[in-house]
């Protein structure tokens, strides 16, 4: 059984993910379990990141979820980013895109791409400058 879709796609939440995630080299869009995922071979980021009580309650927040290093991770989670259900205990962290520093999310879509792509894609990420 399909996921029903779970975002709307002329939000310019999404438009503005979507700008910083594909323009890192190799990344491709597609749609997994209901949301955008942005991946080379592995998901690097998700359109989402409900945690456990907001998906139970039917509660969608526009985040992005990213896989980053442990340190890092645990520095958002301090910061005030959340664990996004069912990902959250294998490394990801979600965070709010409402009113984001966009600089530093496209910091974060980045240092996920290095966690999850494959060392040619992360070299050619570094010889763009």
């Amino acid at each position: 059984m399909a996921h029903p879709r779970t975002f709307d796609d002329d939000d310019p939440l999404l438009a503005r993910l979507r700008s910083i995630a594909l323009a890192l080299p190799g990344a491709q869009e597609k749609l997994s379990h209901g949301r955008p995922a942005f991946s080379t071979q592995k998901v690097f980021a998700y359109f989402g990141g409900s945690t456990r009580e907001e998906y139970a309650a039917g509660l969608r927040p526009p985040r992005v979820s990213v896989l980053l290093e442990p340190d890092e991770r645990l520095a958002m989670l301090a910061e005030g980013a959340v664990e996004p259900a069912y990902l959250g205990p294998y490394g990801w962290v979600a965070v709010d895109l409402d009113g984001a520093d966009w600089t530093r999310v496209a910091e974060l879509v980045e240092a996920s791409f290095r966690v999850t792509a494959p060392q040619r894609l992360v070299a050619e990420l570094d010889a763009r400058g």
